[in-house]
């Protein structure tokens, strides 16, 4: 067990309980080409998030704290997108984009496309878990669940993209699973205006969980690795 300090205050955490949730650090959210600067979305945050989860994942793996990749994915045939009767069907950028922009049909988080991969700079290492999603929450639909039980994890540290929605979507279905889940602030990176991360620290640091930063966890995972 080992303190990490977090607002509101801090939390002790098992780090063989631990996780790393690294959300949707795909091109479509970070490169340029992939669908957010398609979409005219601001992405200049992108390279400084990229080299934190450099730093972090590294340190993450030397203290034996486990790396789950989640991963936005459609089928090419968009079985699992979810048709006109979905509310996904109409809401989610990738799928709005590809129907109003027809040159776009299939690139968008549509599996083995380059828009669909994690970034280079961060490619899964062995012993990392993959768990792809085809909604904003990395609990729909998909075996996260299961598998943290089966590791008996309990502690959830949450980086990746956006921080307001894929990050906040998953982190909440965290909190009511009766998971600790932790916001690395520096981390992550949002979409849209900056209010929409600033409500998103309030909401956890208030009401879901708690919020810390990359050099606070380098403090907390040395500190264990040095006793």
């Amino acid at each position: 067990m080992v303190p990490l300090a977090a607002k509101p205050e801090p939390v002790v955490v098992d780090l063989t309980q631990t996780a790393v949730v690294v959300v949707d650090m795909q091109n479509a959210f970070l490169s340029k080409g992939g669908m957010f600067d398609l979409a005219g979305f601001d992405i200049s945050g992108a390279p400084p998030v990229i080299e934190v989860h450099q730093r972090l994942l590294a340190g993450a793996r030397a203290a034996g704290v486990k790396v789950i990749y989640l991963q936005m994915t459609y089928r090419p045939d968009l079985s699992d997108a979810g048709g006109p009767s979905s509310p996904n069907y109409h809401k989610e950028l990738g799928m709005v984009m590809m129907r109003g922009r027809p040159e776009l049909a299939g690139t968008l988080i549509t599996e083995n496309t380059w828009d669909w991969q994690i970034v280079d700079e961060l490619v899964p290492q062995a012993g990392d878990r993959v768990i792809q999603k085809s909604r904003y929450s990395g609990f729909w639909g998909t075996n996260l669940d299961n598998y943290l039980r089966s590791e008996n994890i309990r502690y959830l540290l949450f980086t990746g993209v956006a921080t307001n929605v894929c990050v906040e979507s998953t982190a909440r279905d965290a909190f009511f699973a009766e998971y600790w889940p932790i916001l690395v602030e520096d981390a992550m990176n949002h979409s849209g205006p900056d209010f929409n991360r600033q409500a998103t620290l309030w909401n956890f640091e208030h009401a879901f969980g708690w919020v810390t930063n990359s050099n606070k966890l380098a403090q907390a995972l040395n500190a264990d690795t040095n006793r």
